[in-house]
Protein backbone atom coordinates (compact mmCIF):
# COMPACT_ATOMS: atom_id res chain seq x y z
CA UNK A 1 0.00 0.00 0.00
CA UNK A 2 1.51 3.33 -1.04
CA UNK A 3 1.29 6.73 0.59
CA UNK A 4 -1.36 8.01 -1.77
CA UNK A 5 -3.70 5.05 -1.26
CA UNK A 6 -3.35 5.30 2.50
CA UNK A 7 -4.12 8.98 2.46
CA UNK A 8 -7.11 8.42 0.21
CA UNK A 9 -8.43 5.47 2.20
CA UNK A 10 -8.14 7.40 5.43
CA UNK A 11 -9.24 10.74 4.12
CA UNK A 12 -12.91 10.33 4.87
CA UNK A 13 -12.24 8.96 8.31
CA UNK A 14 -9.53 11.45 9.13
CA UNK A 15 -11.96 14.35 9.08
CA UNK A 16 -14.94 13.29 11.18
CA UNK A 17 -17.41 15.77 12.59
CA UNK A 18 -15.94 17.09 15.80
CA UNK A 19 -17.98 17.66 18.90
CA UNK A 20 -20.59 20.41 18.34
CA UNK A 21 -19.04 22.37 21.19
CA UNK A 22 -15.58 22.22 19.61
CA UNK A 23 -17.01 23.56 16.36
CA UNK A 24 -18.48 26.63 18.07
CA UNK A 25 -16.02 29.55 17.95
CA UNK A 26 -16.36 30.39 21.64
CA UNK A 27 -18.14 27.48 23.30
CA UNK A 28 -16.64 24.81 25.53
CA UNK A 29 -16.32 24.31 29.28
CA UNK A 30 -12.55 24.51 29.41
CA UNK A 31 -10.25 25.14 32.33
CA UNK A 32 -6.59 25.91 32.84
CA UNK A 33 -5.68 22.21 32.64
CA UNK A 34 -7.09 22.06 29.12
CA UNK A 35 -4.99 25.05 28.08
CA UNK A 36 -1.90 23.38 29.53
CA UNK A 37 -2.74 20.13 27.73
CA UNK A 38 -2.88 22.01 24.42
CA UNK A 39 0.75 23.04 24.85
CA UNK A 40 1.97 19.40 24.97
CA UNK A 41 3.77 19.98 28.29
CA UNK A 42 6.06 16.94 28.09
CA UNK A 43 7.37 17.96 24.68
CA UNK A 44 7.63 21.55 25.90
CA UNK A 45 9.70 20.54 28.94
CA UNK A 46 12.11 18.58 26.74
CA UNK A 47 12.52 21.59 24.44
CA UNK A 48 13.17 23.91 27.39
CA UNK A 49 15.65 21.49 28.96
CA UNK A 50 17.72 21.09 25.79
CA UNK A 51 17.59 24.85 25.19
CA UNK A 52 18.85 25.52 28.72
CA UNK A 53 21.70 23.07 28.16
CA UNK A 54 22.63 24.97 25.00
CA UNK A 55 22.46 28.20 26.97
CA UNK A 56 24.51 26.82 29.87
CA UNK A 57 27.43 25.52 27.81
CA UNK A 58 27.71 28.79 25.88
CA UNK A 59 30.75 30.97 26.59
CA UNK A 60 28.56 33.88 27.70
CA UNK A 61 26.74 33.64 31.02
CA UNK A 62 23.37 35.33 31.29
CA UNK A 63 22.22 36.66 34.63
CA UNK A 64 19.63 34.52 36.47
CA UNK A 65 16.71 36.85 35.70
CA UNK A 66 17.46 36.91 31.98
CA UNK A 67 17.95 33.15 31.96
CA UNK A 68 14.54 32.63 33.58
CA UNK A 69 12.87 35.06 31.19
CA UNK A 70 14.50 33.40 28.17
CA UNK A 71 13.52 29.95 29.44
CA UNK A 72 9.91 31.05 29.87
CA UNK A 73 9.88 32.55 26.38
CA UNK A 74 11.24 29.35 24.86
CA UNK A 75 8.66 27.35 26.84
CA UNK A 76 5.91 29.60 25.51
CA UNK A 77 7.21 29.16 21.96
CA UNK A 78 7.32 25.37 22.29
CA UNK A 79 3.85 25.46 23.83
CA UNK A 80 2.54 27.59 20.96
CA UNK A 81 3.83 25.02 18.48
CA UNK A 82 1.97 22.32 20.40
CA UNK A 83 -1.27 24.34 20.48
CA UNK A 84 -1.16 25.10 16.75
CA UNK A 85 -0.34 21.46 16.03
CA UNK A 86 -3.45 20.37 17.94
CA UNK A 87 -5.50 23.06 16.18
CA UNK A 88 -4.49 21.82 12.73
CA UNK A 89 -4.61 18.10 13.57
CA UNK A 90 -7.95 18.14 15.42
CA UNK A 91 -9.56 16.10 12.63
CA UNK A 92 -7.12 13.21 12.80
CA UNK A 93 -6.83 13.45 16.60
CA UNK A 94 -10.57 12.70 16.76
CA UNK A 95 -10.16 9.26 15.17
CA UNK A 96 -7.01 8.15 16.96
CA UNK A 97 -7.41 6.34 20.26
CA UNK A 98 -4.30 7.98 21.73
CA UNK A 99 -5.52 11.51 21.01
CA UNK A 100 -9.32 11.33 20.93
CA UNK A 101 -9.69 12.90 24.38
CA UNK A 102 -7.49 15.90 23.73
CA UNK A 103 -9.24 19.21 24.48
CA UNK A 104 -10.36 20.02 20.91
CA UNK A 105 -11.73 16.63 19.75
CA UNK A 106 -13.10 16.17 23.27
CA UNK A 107 -15.21 19.29 22.78
CA UNK A 108 -13.77 21.25 25.69
CA UNK A 109 -12.01 23.90 23.59
CA UNK A 110 -13.02 25.12 20.13
CA UNK A 111 -10.57 25.10 17.24
CA UNK A 112 -11.00 28.86 16.90
CA UNK A 113 -10.07 29.43 20.55
CA UNK A 114 -7.05 27.14 20.19
CA UNK A 115 -5.91 29.02 17.09
CA UNK A 116 -6.16 32.38 18.85
CA UNK A 117 -4.37 31.03 21.92
CA UNK A 118 -1.57 29.48 19.84
CA UNK A 119 -0.99 32.60 17.76
CA UNK A 120 -0.97 34.83 20.82
CA UNK A 121 1.39 32.52 22.72
CA UNK A 122 3.77 32.25 19.78
CA UNK A 123 3.85 35.98 19.15
CA UNK A 124 4.35 36.67 22.84
CA UNK A 125 7.23 34.18 23.04
CA UNK A 126 9.12 35.61 20.06
CA UNK A 127 8.72 39.23 21.20
CA UNK A 128 9.79 38.49 24.78
CA UNK A 129 12.84 36.50 23.66
CA UNK A 130 13.87 39.34 21.35
CA UNK A 131 13.52 41.87 24.16
CA UNK A 132 15.36 39.92 26.86
CA UNK A 133 18.10 38.40 24.67
CA UNK A 134 18.58 39.19 20.97
CA UNK A 135 17.01 39.05 17.52
CA UNK A 136 18.99 35.96 16.46
CA UNK A 137 17.47 33.81 19.19
CA UNK A 138 14.01 35.25 18.54
CA UNK A 139 14.30 34.56 14.81
CA UNK A 140 15.35 30.96 15.48
CA UNK A 141 12.37 30.50 17.79
CA UNK A 142 10.00 31.94 15.18
CA UNK A 143 11.49 29.68 12.50
CA UNK A 144 11.09 26.66 14.78
CA UNK A 145 7.39 27.35 15.31
CA UNK A 146 6.77 28.04 11.61
CA UNK A 147 8.70 24.95 10.52
CA UNK A 148 6.85 22.68 12.97
CA UNK A 149 3.44 23.95 11.90
CA UNK A 150 3.91 24.83 8.24
CA UNK A 151 6.37 22.16 7.12
CA UNK A 152 5.83 19.21 9.45
CA UNK A 153 2.20 19.46 10.60
CA UNK A 154 0.51 20.93 7.54
CA UNK A 155 2.62 19.24 4.86
CA UNK A 156 4.97 16.38 5.72
CA UNK A 157 2.88 14.58 8.34
CA UNK A 158 0.12 13.74 5.86
CA UNK A 159 2.29 13.46 2.76
CA UNK A 160 5.31 11.20 3.36
CA UNK A 161 6.53 8.40 5.65
CA UNK A 162 9.69 10.46 6.12
CA UNK A 163 7.62 13.09 7.92
CA UNK A 164 9.21 12.57 11.31
CA UNK A 165 12.74 12.55 9.86
CA UNK A 166 12.53 15.94 8.16
CA UNK A 167 10.09 17.38 10.67
CA UNK A 168 12.38 16.33 13.50
CA UNK A 169 14.55 19.35 12.68
CA UNK A 170 12.06 21.54 14.55
CA UNK A 171 12.49 19.54 17.76
CA UNK A 172 16.27 19.65 17.37
CA UNK A 173 16.53 23.45 17.23
CA UNK A 174 16.15 24.39 20.96
CA UNK A 175 19.88 23.99 21.79
CA UNK A 176 20.67 26.46 19.00
CA UNK A 177 18.06 28.85 20.38
CA UNK A 178 19.54 28.60 23.87
CA UNK A 179 23.09 29.14 22.63
CA UNK A 180 21.99 32.07 20.48
CA UNK A 181 20.12 33.61 23.41
CA UNK A 182 23.42 33.73 25.32
CA UNK A 183 25.81 34.62 22.49
CA UNK A 184 23.79 36.21 19.71
CA UNK A 185 25.16 33.72 17.19
CA UNK A 186 25.26 30.03 16.25
CA UNK A 187 28.36 27.95 17.02
CA UNK A 188 29.70 24.49 16.30
CA UNK A 189 28.70 23.11 19.71
CA UNK A 190 24.93 23.67 19.43
CA UNK A 191 25.01 22.34 15.87
CA UNK A 192 26.40 19.07 17.26
CA UNK A 193 23.58 18.99 19.82
CA UNK A 194 21.11 19.67 17.00
CA UNK A 195 22.48 16.67 15.10
CA UNK A 196 22.16 14.40 18.14
CA UNK A 197 18.49 15.27 18.66
CA UNK A 198 17.84 15.10 14.91
CA UNK A 199 19.15 11.51 14.74
CA UNK A 200 17.43 10.58 18.02
CA UNK A 201 13.96 11.60 16.82
CA UNK A 202 13.25 8.86 14.20
CA UNK A 203 14.03 5.80 16.38
CA UNK A 204 12.29 7.43 19.35
CA UNK A 205 9.11 8.20 17.44
CA UNK A 206 9.02 5.09 15.24
CA UNK A 207 9.30 2.90 18.36
CA UNK A 208 6.09 4.54 19.54
CA UNK A 209 4.47 4.38 16.09
CA UNK A 210 5.03 0.61 15.87
CA UNK A 211 2.43 0.19 18.60
CA UNK A 212 0.09 2.78 17.07
CA UNK A 213 -0.03 1.52 13.50
CA UNK A 214 -3.79 0.95 13.48
CA UNK A 215 -4.38 4.45 14.81
CA UNK A 216 -2.30 6.09 12.10
CA UNK A 217 -3.77 3.91 9.35
CA UNK A 218 -7.31 4.76 10.49
CA UNK A 219 -6.45 8.47 10.41
CA UNK A 220 -4.82 8.24 6.99
CA UNK A 221 -1.40 9.35 8.27
CA UNK A 222 1.42 7.65 6.28
CA UNK A 223 3.75 6.89 9.16
CA UNK A 224 6.59 4.54 8.21
CA UNK A 225 5.17 1.43 9.95
CA UNK A 226 1.88 1.93 8.07
CA UNK A 227 3.46 2.41 4.65
CA UNK A 228 6.58 0.23 4.76
CA UNK A 229 5.65 -2.33 7.40
CA UNK A 230 7.24 -3.39 10.64
CA UNK A 231 10.39 -5.05 9.24
CA UNK A 232 11.43 -2.01 7.21
CA UNK A 233 10.71 0.26 10.17
CA UNK A 234 12.84 -1.73 12.60
CA UNK A 235 15.71 -1.73 10.08
CA UNK A 236 15.47 2.05 9.86
CA UNK A 237 15.37 2.28 13.66
CA UNK A 238 18.55 0.19 13.86
CA UNK A 239 20.30 2.35 11.25
CA UNK A 240 19.45 5.62 12.97
CA UNK A 241 20.35 4.15 16.37
CA UNK A 242 23.83 3.30 15.08
CA UNK A 243 24.29 6.78 13.67
CA UNK A 244 23.05 8.26 16.94
CA UNK A 245 25.47 6.20 19.04
CA UNK A 246 28.40 7.44 16.93
CA UNK A 247 27.24 11.06 16.82
CA UNK A 248 26.65 11.22 20.56
CA UNK A 249 30.43 10.91 21.02
CA UNK A 250 31.15 14.09 19.05
CA UNK A 251 30.99 16.46 22.07
CA UNK A 252 33.81 14.43 23.65
CA UNK A 253 35.68 13.84 20.40
CA UNK A 254 35.90 17.50 19.43
CA UNK A 255 36.64 18.65 22.94
CA UNK A 256 33.72 20.47 24.52
CA UNK A 257 32.75 17.59 26.82
CA UNK A 258 34.92 15.60 29.19
CA UNK A 259 35.73 11.92 29.71
CA UNK A 260 32.73 11.34 31.96
CA UNK A 261 30.40 12.42 29.17
CA UNK A 262 32.24 10.28 26.62
CA UNK A 263 31.96 7.19 28.82
CA UNK A 264 28.27 7.66 29.66
CA UNK A 265 27.44 8.44 26.03
CA UNK A 266 29.19 5.21 24.97
CA UNK A 267 27.32 3.12 27.54
CA UNK A 268 23.93 4.67 26.77
CA UNK A 269 24.57 4.42 23.04
CA UNK A 270 25.42 0.73 23.35
CA UNK A 271 22.19 0.07 25.28
CA UNK A 272 20.19 2.04 22.72
CA UNK A 273 21.77 0.07 19.88
CA UNK A 274 21.18 -3.24 21.68
CA UNK A 275 17.48 -2.49 22.19
CA UNK A 276 17.19 -1.49 18.52
CA UNK A 277 18.91 -4.72 17.46
CA UNK A 278 16.57 -6.81 19.64
CA UNK A 279 13.59 -5.02 18.11
CA UNK A 280 14.92 -5.66 14.61
CA UNK A 281 15.51 -9.36 15.32
CA UNK A 282 12.10 -10.07 16.78
CA UNK A 283 10.05 -11.87 14.13
CA UNK A 284 6.61 -11.08 15.47
CA UNK A 285 5.31 -7.68 16.51
CA UNK A 286 6.47 -7.47 20.10
CA UNK A 287 4.82 -4.46 21.72
CA UNK A 288 6.97 -4.75 24.83
CA UNK A 289 10.25 -4.59 22.88
CA UNK A 290 9.14 -1.46 21.03
CA UNK A 291 7.86 0.08 24.26
CA UNK A 292 11.16 -0.61 26.03
CA UNK A 293 13.06 1.18 23.30
CA UNK A 294 10.64 4.11 23.37
CA UNK A 295 10.88 4.51 27.15
CA UNK A 296 14.66 4.16 27.15
CA UNK A 297 14.99 6.72 24.36
CA UNK A 298 13.41 9.35 26.63
CA UNK A 299 15.80 8.55 29.47
CA UNK A 300 18.70 8.39 27.00
CA UNK A 301 18.31 11.96 25.81
CA UNK A 302 17.83 13.31 29.32
CA UNK A 303 20.89 11.48 30.68
CA UNK A 304 23.02 12.54 27.72
CA UNK A 305 22.19 16.23 28.04
CA UNK A 306 22.30 16.23 31.84
CA UNK A 307 25.78 14.68 31.73
CA UNK A 308 26.89 17.25 29.18
CA UNK A 309 25.61 19.98 31.48
CA UNK A 310 27.73 18.63 34.33
CA UNK A 311 30.81 17.59 32.35
CA UNK A 312 31.21 20.24 29.66
CA UNK A 313 34.65 21.81 29.64
CA UNK A 314 33.56 25.41 29.43
CA UNK A 315 35.97 26.09 26.56
CA UNK A 316 33.74 26.36 23.47
CA UNK A 317 35.56 25.79 20.21
CA UNK A 318 33.70 28.63 18.51
CA UNK A 319 35.59 31.13 20.65
CA UNK A 320 39.02 29.53 20.42
CA UNK A 321 41.86 31.70 19.23
CA UNK A 322 45.64 31.44 19.16
CA UNK A 323 47.74 33.95 21.06
CA UNK A 324 50.87 35.52 19.71
CA UNK A 325 53.13 33.10 21.60
CA UNK A 326 51.46 30.09 19.98
CA UNK A 327 49.42 28.93 22.97
CA UNK A 328 45.68 28.50 22.79
CA UNK A 329 43.53 30.97 24.70
CA UNK A 330 39.82 31.58 24.89
CA UNK A 331 38.16 34.93 24.48
CA UNK A 332 36.56 36.37 27.56
CA UNK A 333 32.83 35.85 27.91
Amino acid sequence: MNVKSIAQSGEGRARPALSPRSAHPLAGHWNVFDLVALTKPRVMMLAVFTALVGMSIAPVRLDPLTTCAAGLAIAAGAGAAGVLNMWYDADIDAVMTRTAMRPIPGGRISRFAALVFGLFLGGFAVVVLALVTNLTAAALLACTILFYIGVYTAWLKRATPQNIVIGGAAGALPPLIGWAAATGEVGLEPLVLFLIIFLWTPPHFWALALNRTDDYARAGVPMLPVVAGRAATTRQILTYSGLLALTSELPWAIGFAGTMYGAIAAICGAIFLLLAALLNRSVEADRRTAQRLFVFSIAYLFVLFATLLVDHRGEPLSFMRASQNGTVNFSEA
